[in-house]
């Protein structure tokens, strides 16, 4: 395709039309292993979870063990279902998972954030779903370290006037 010369503002028109019309949009493949399973690394504060997702029926495992033994809050079973729900998943996936570090709401924020990875290489189409819930940014807040001549990172020490 040859360049033209671009001189007027109709040129300019008519080149953005051209190439709106005949751009492709690029495609995303999914990614899965020899067992039609996706891999993702979720990670929230000091926990880091290594998922892998397969088609099943919304079965949860973490190291191990069922979720219901894992967290016993409803509150963190809701957040790791969370990718689920908005893209309207449910008991549409089998879910295994290993997790270390951080405490309880820390892992599930980890494993949280794996699922989302996972879906989305899982079927590409769904990454505009799971972009706008804010599902594949990982949170990176943590704790922050204790300062010297502090009784905690920022409070200080009681003031005596006399």
């Amino acid at each position: 395709m040859a360049r033209k010369k671009i001189e007027s503002l109709e040129d300019i028109k008519e080149a953005v039309a051209t190439v709106s019309e005949t751009e492709v949009k690029a495609t995303r493949k999914a990614v899965k292993d020899k067992q039609g399973r996706s891999y993702a690394t979720g990670k929230r504060k000091d926990a880091v979870a290594r998922v892998w997702i397969m088609p099943g029926h919304g079965n949860i495992t973490i190291n191990d063990r069922s979720i219901d033994q894992y967290f016993a809050r409803p509150v963190l079973k809701m957040v790791i279902n969370q990718p689920f729900v908005i893209t309207n998943r449910e008991n549409e996936f089998d879910v295994v998972c290993t997790v270390k570090g951080g405490g309880l709401s820390g892992q599930a924020g980890a494993i949280r954030h794996g699922i989302s990875k996972a879906l989305n290489d899982y079927e590409p189409e769904l990454r505009p779903t799971l972009k706008s819930a804010g599902l594949l940014v990982r949170d990176d807040r943590v704790v922050e370290r204790k300062k010297y001549g502090k009784a905690k990172a920022r409070r200080s020490y009681q003031f005596s006037k006399r």
